[in-house]
């Protein structure tokens, strides 16, 4: 559940192994959790539970799963609370890292995320150091074996704000009350499998790195994602 990047995608296309994938529902499941937690547990009238629900949906969650996790919030007035927390930093080469983490032990959760920075040669920054490098945006990626110029005149007649391929993946960016308006008119024409489908955390611009520094990079982020408080990483890593 990292943030946008074709490494990203790489690594989904790659499959997961069952523990990467029950890694994952869990914390999916912690994600609509609370987003469901206070409400009748509508998805249709939730526009931020529907939000995840999509993204759970995209990571081949099983309808079971997302439909327990919704059941637990509504009947969860005194179950465990999760804290939203945001970290921000930089990795080795000076790239910006924002970390989004669901907690029930803020301390837990902070001690994990700054240790494994300096494990990795990172540092935590302050509040809002990097996070003013990105934008949150919905993205849609499809192989491009779809047609392209099918695929950008449905994405900008749904204002859609770019459409790119790079000879593998179709990529769309929405804005994020967009996003479910260009999904659907997708699905509508059969356009329905996708590689990506999330409102996720952009960067404005890419750092680029040598191969040595981007590993080091990207050994930082499966660490971080490997922490159970950590919901998503972002980054601004050419890759």
């Amino acid at each position: 559940m990292s943030g946008h990047s074709k490494w990203a995608t790489i690594h989904r296309k790659k499959g997961l192994i069952d523990a990467e994938r029950g890694k994952i529902f869990q914390k999916l499941a912690k994600e609509i959790m609370v987003a469901a937690r206070g409400t009748n547990g509508d998805i249709e009238s939730n526009p931020s539970l529907r939000a995840v629900v999509e993204k759970a949906r995209s990571n081949n969650m099983p309808k079971d799963n997302i439909q327990k996790a919704i059941d637990k919030a509504i009947g969860a007035a005194g179950d465990v609370n999760y804290e939203v927390i945001r970290y921000e930093g930089y990795a080795t080469g000076g790239v910006a890292i924002m970390i989004d983490c669901l907690t029930d032990n803020r301390n837990r959760a902070a001690m994990m995320v700054r240790s494994t920075l300096t494990k990795h040669g990172g540092n935590l920054g302050t509040d809002g150091s990097v996070s003013y490098m990105f934008k949150r945006l919905g993205v849609i990626e499809l192989a491009s074996t779809y047609d392209f110029d099918k695929v950008m005149d449905i994405a900008i007649s749904c204002d859609a704000i770019d459409v790119t391929n790079d000879d593998e993946v179709i990529t769309i960016y929405t804005e994020p009350n967009n996003f479910i308006k260009v999904k659907v008119a997708l699905e509508s024409v059969g356009i329905n499998e996708f590689l990506t489908s999330e409102i996720t955390y952009v960067a404005d611009n890419k750092i680029s790195l040598d191969e040595e520094k981007m590993d080091k990079v990207m050994n930082l982020i499966e660490a971080l994602e490997a922490i159970d408080d950590v919901q998503a990483v972002y980054h601004n890593m050419e890759v």
